[in-house]
């Protein structure tokens, strides 16, 4: 969050100045409307049909006055430019040198202020020390500290995160992804790189490819998985529920019934205890209690009955009693001397 509290007026004025510079109204208009400088981003296309002119006229008309512009403050002829020129650069030191637009607002204003995000944008387009890089299906708006002419570097350099996660197969922390790619000073800097990608979601400090569940969870089962393996021991079904609401997921207010019908369809998710569920990945097998001590007996028989409950209570969350009172299924189980049992017939 920006430590200077008179930042958002600052930047308004200071677009209001450069927009007061533009003496030809259409100039002006097409900067205002491309930029979304009045509340909305509009295309080359349709600022065409509002003015009346092609969409290359447009594209002209919006290089030229841009240059004129730069070519203006590069005169000192507006300081205060100057002033959040800088709060934008130290900003985007503090996040890596690059950021998501979103992300650069937030940090420079102290929250994410659509209006405050296209003048930001709009002043950093002027500045001869940043690069706007382009938003489509796979980048994200972003801004760069650079001097170059154009976004390629940029998003090649964002290809190249997305291939060595994809090569790695699952997701690390940002030292892990820092040593995993090139080319970068910091960690930090590659943290910001991998913002800029559609196809690279985080989440509690990992970093992967959107389409992996451990960091961009889409729906309840890939929730249930990231909550219980973040927590590493088996949960009610109810607790479940509530840390999935205070989780940074989208749509996260599920009710623990819907919760618990997941959990029960789903193969990675085992009932070890009344409500309580762990991970397949954690050792648990599935199968009633009788099962689980039939299972145990089969590898090894006879045993005695406090070996017995101490595999078992491996398995399932259950009281001693419990398993005491399924020991005396006699269809199923045997006591072939005082505290010890074998299977009652041979599997």
């Amino acid at each position: 969050m920006s430590t200077n509290p008179e930042i958002k007026e600052q930047i308004k004025t200071a677009v209001d100045k450069v927009l007061g510079s533009i003496e030809r109204e259409r100039e002006r208009d097409v900067i205002e409307r491309r930029f979304g400088l009045t509340g909305q981003k509009e295309t080359l296309e349709l600022v065409g049909e509002l003015l009346g002119i092609t969409r290359e006229r447009v594209r002209q008309i919006e290089k030229a006055t841009l240059i004129r512009a730069k070519l203006s403050l590069d005169d000192g002829k507006n300081a205060l430019y100057d002033t959040v020129e800088k709060e934008i650069i130290k900003a985007l030191v503090e996040l890596g040198r690059t950021a998501k637009t979103d992300d650069l607002t937030t940090k420079v204003v102290g929250d994410n202020d659509p209006d405050l995000r296209y003048a930001i944008v709009f002043l950093a387009e002027l500045s001869g020390k940043m690069l706007v890089t382009t938003e489509n299906d796979k980048y994200y708006q972003g801004v760069t500290l650079s001097t170059d002419d154009e976004d390629k570097k940029i998003k090649k350099q964002v290809d190249n995160i997305v291939a060595a996660l994809k090569e790695h197969g699952k997701p690390v922390t940002v030292d892990e992804l820092f040593t995993l790619t090139s080319g970068y000073e910091h960690p930090n800097e590659t943290k910001a790189i991998a913002s800029l990608s559609k196809q690279v979601a985080t989440l509690r400090g990992l970093w992967g490819l959107s389409k992996w569940p451990e960091v961009n969870p889409r729906n309840i089962r890939d929730k249930v998985m990231v909550v219980l393996s973040n927590n590493g021991k088996p949960m009610h079904f109810t607790e479940i529920s509530e840390a999935i609401k205070v989780q940074d997921f989208k749509r996260n207010n599920v009710t623990a019934q819907a919760i618990h019908n997941e959990l029960i369809k789903d193969s990675r998710f085992i009932l070890v205890g009344r409500g309580l569920y762990g991970l397949v990945d954690w050792g648990y097998k599935a199968g009633t209690l009788s099962d689980i001590i039939t299972d145990i007996l089969l590898g090894e028989q006879p045993l005695h009955r406090e070996e017995i409950i101490r595999r078992v209570l491996k398995q399932r969350h259950i009281r001693e009693a419990t398993i005491l009172l399924a020991l005396q299924n006699n269809k199923a189980f045997k006591r072939v001397s005082k505290s010890q049992y074998a299977l009652a017939k041979k599997a």
